[in-house]
């Protein structure tokens, strides 16, 4: 293999592990963890899953913005100065939400890992 091959490789792994490393800032819960801040009203609680999947399944308390209208909203919806809890249905959407709010310049923010898939 030549060089440009080696450079294509590491680029690709370079991308393939940013994407699913943890997102610097972030706290990462479990939802056994997520129960016991359910009552916390300095809390505000986001579902980015589609209305669709919110509307066959959520829970109370969460608001539904979608991710793909995530940037738009988070300013009008949403206190900077509470911490934001993020739920999807698997962990990967949420992950990408807490990094668009990390970026709108949110601090306090916490992504469910596993999602509603680990709900019960």
């Amino acid at each position: 293999m030549d060089y440009v091959n080696y450079l294509v490789i590491a680029i690709f792994l370079f991308f393939l592990f940013k994407r699913y490393l943890p997102t610097k800032g972030v706290n990462n819960i479990s939802t056994t963890d997520l129960k016991a801040e359910l009552n916390d009203k300095n809390k505000q609680f986001v579902d980015v899953r589609t209305p669709e999947e919110y509307k066959g399944n959520h829970i109370r308390g969460f608001k539904n913005i979608p991710l793909n209208q995530l940037a738009q909203k988070a300013e009008k919806e949403l206190s900077r100065e509470k911490e934001v809890i993020v739920i999807c249905q698997s962990g990967m959407r949420s992950r990408q939400a807490s990094k668009i709010l990390k970026k709108l310049g949110f601090s306090k923010v916490t992504n469910v890992k596993s999602g509603m898939n680990a709900w019960s």
